[in-house]
């Protein structure tokens, strides 16, 4: 499997003065669609590669602050972060743009769709809200969410501890199932893979511990008031505990009109084997995708 680099690389500088790292692959003047990453990756791990050129996309995939080579925004919410890619998008000249979060960047695509930066959006093994799921949540889950909401800056700090490339490779690699280890062992993507998180981890480990505290809170938004097309996708077989414990049933149902996609044969890394699928469904968030 090829993961190439991104074909551009650049940054952008905020009205207030910061940078926010970015990667491209595809058309120039394709239609953009916004890549959220996964936790800790950054810019340069892409997916599609193969497809956006034909289907004139531009993926373009910007590191959270804090990850990459974007520069720190300490204590920045999900609201923040909407309002970064708002500011990115028109410095850079785009006037619609579709989003996708995959795994940990589930709750960055929705904050863009919430706040109407997005026109359509697609999670992919997407984070839940879960600390609205409680008992629904497995047990360690359970706890961390629980940590967050008793003493967030401990609970942050517990994350940067624990926070490093290898650290949270063989966390991945512990609860995949056999069909996702096929892609993530496959040494190409490994290296790929592997690198964007070297690169994700390289300012430390502070932005990856608030994206994760992020993630284990009340989210800043309603996802019922969520107005624009979503895309739902999970892997029947996945195993991992960080995605949605009922496969995006429960957030399916709160996101008027969402269209659900449970795949059988498929597990977490869905975006790298099904992604000229989940591509199509944001060119025409209204027609049919066979998921």
């Amino acid at each position: 499997m090829d993961v190439p680099e991104p074909t551009r690389l650049g940054l952008h500088e905020l009205a207030d003065g910061r940078r926010l790292a970015w990667g491209e692959w595809g058309a120039a003047d394709g239609v953009a669609v916004l890549l959220c990453p996964g936790a800790a990756t950054s810019r340069r791990l892409g997916f599609g590669a193969d497809a956006v050129d034909a289907l004139g996309i531009r993926l373009i995939s910007v590191d959270r602050p804090g990850l990459g080579a974007s520069d720190p925004a300490p204590g920045r919410t999900l609201r923040d972060w909407a309002d970064d890619i708002a500011e990115f998008a028109a410095g850079r000249g785009i006037d619609d743009l579709a989003v996708v979060g995959y795994s940990a960047g589930g709750p960055f695509a929705l904050a863009c769709a919430a706040a109407g930066v997005a026109s359509r959006a697609a999670v992919v093994a997407g984070a839940d809200e879960f600390a609205v799921l409680g008992d629904a949540l497995p047990g360690d889950l359970r706890d961390m969410v629980g940590a967050v909401a008793a003493d967030p800056a401990a609970a942050e700090e517990s994350f940067a501890e624990f926070g490093s490339p290898e650290a949270l490779w063989k966390l991945i690699v512990a609860f995949s199932p056999e069909t996702d280890l096929a892609v993530y062992r496959n040494p190409r993507f490994e290296r790929a893979f592997r690198r964007a998180m070297a690169d994700g981890f390289a300012q430390g480990a502070a932005g990856y511990a608030r994206d994760t505290a992020l993630a284990m809170s009340r989210w800043p938004f309603a996802a019922e008031e969520i107005r624009v097309p979503v895309d739902l996708w999970y892997g029947r077989l996945d195993t991992s505990p960080s995605h949605s414990p009922d496969f995006g049933a429960t957030l399916a149902r709160r996101i008027p009109g969402a269209r659900h996609h449970v795949v059988p044969d498929a597990g977490g890394a869905l975006l790298w084997t099904h992604a000229e699928q989940i591509l199509r469904s944001l060119l025409d968030p209204w027609a049919p995708t066979g998921g």
